[in-house]
């Protein structure tokens, strides 16, 4: 007994292209990224240190623009066509489109609790006096 025999309602893989696999491939490593700066931001007032030249710090930004992109992206196309991004490979498009999504989520979350326990935002980069500078 086939499972999926004369089962119609299977979706074919659809095409997604090379901006597509870009967004998959950016967004596989931006979400963790963010997910995890949320973590930090929530349990210590501040995000990811800067890391050697900045690079840290630079990653954590790059991902948070990526996020915000794909799951803005995604409401754009769910607004004008009825339908979010294609699942992509494997459904890896649609597992970044899920966690980008989460990560809005969790971020809008962390950002409201952080300005209820320390009164603001860090500041984007450590200035000397600032809550973060000691990093």
């Amino acid at each position: 007994m086939a499972l999926f025999a004369g089962n119609d309602n299977v979706e074919e893989e659809e095409e997604i292209g090379p901006l597509g696999l870009a967004a998959t491939a950016l967004g596989l490593v931006a979400a963790p990224v963010v997910l995890y700066s949320e973590y930090v931001l929530k349990t210590t007032g501040c995000g990811l240190p800067a890391g050697p030249g900045g690079a840290l710090g630079a990653l954590e930004g790059i991902s948070y623009l990526v996020v915000v992109g794909i799951a803005g992206f995604s409401t754009y196309k769910k607004v004008k066509t009825g339908t979010g991004l294609p699942a992509g490979p494997a459904g890896l498009l649609g597992a970044v489109e899920g966690l980008s999504f989460l990560a809005v989520l969790v971020g809008a979350v962390v950002l409201g609790l952080t300005i209820k326990d320390f009164g603001s935002v860090p500041e984007a980069v450590p200035v000397d006096g600032g809550r973060c500078s000691g990093i």
